[in-house]
């Protein structure tokens, strides 16, 4: 059974600074520093705790677009230990998005998710989409935000991104797409 999740995330730092994410550089620092951003926005925006656990992991996997992985997909069962079964299948579902194939139809019902691990397509249920596009925006907020580069060269795509996948967000996560994302436009 998982700790409480201060205590898992307690858990899940350890974790992150013993397999080296406190060495990989990331925009704004290092990984692990990123990593407790997004949590920390997901928590600001109101998230549930697995939600916000789910935000400190996303990237233990390696995702589509960081590739550098922690653990295995094949090691599952170690990160559930740490952070409980629902945060790691939020985390599981992040890291597996084939974002090309995935993103265009995220918000509709029956949009496809194609696994980048294993090539299947699926339509995950409403709750998960919406851990996915909320947990999506936490992390490119967070990139826009420590790296003026990325949100120039980003900022009006993710903007328009975003607005597709409004439907899923939450008011403080549309809120922030604006704020964060409309700047570059003007940048």
């Amino acid at each position: 059974m998982p700790a409480s999740p201060p205590a898992a995330a307690d858990q899940a730092i350890a974790l992150l600074r013993e397999l080296g994410a406190a060495d990989i550089a990331h925009p704004g620092g290092t990984l692990v520093a990123h990593l407790q951003r997004v949590q920390g926005q997901l928590a600001e925006w109101g998230a549930r705790p697995a939600l916000q656990l789910a935000g400190l992991c996303h990237a233990f996997y390696g995702t589509d677009g960081f590739p550098t992985a922690l653990l295995s997909p094949s090691s599952r069962t170690e990160l559930a230990e740490v952070i409980g079964a629902e945060a790691e299948a939020i985390v599981y579902l992040y890291a597996s998005c084939d974002r090309q194939t995935t993103y265009p139809t995220l918000a509709d019902a029956d949009g496809a998710f194609r696994n980048r691990f294993t090539g299947r397509l699926h339509t995950p249920e409403a709750p998960l989409r919406r851990d996915f596009a909320e947990l999506s925006v936490a992390n490119e907020l967070d990139l826009a935000r420590v790296d003026s580069a990325f949100r120039e060269k980003w900022g009006a795509e993710l903007l328009a991104l975003f607005t597709r996948f409004r439907p899923l967000l939450s008011e403080l996560a549309w809120s922030g797409c604006r704020t964060v994302l409309a700047a570059a436009e003007q940048d």
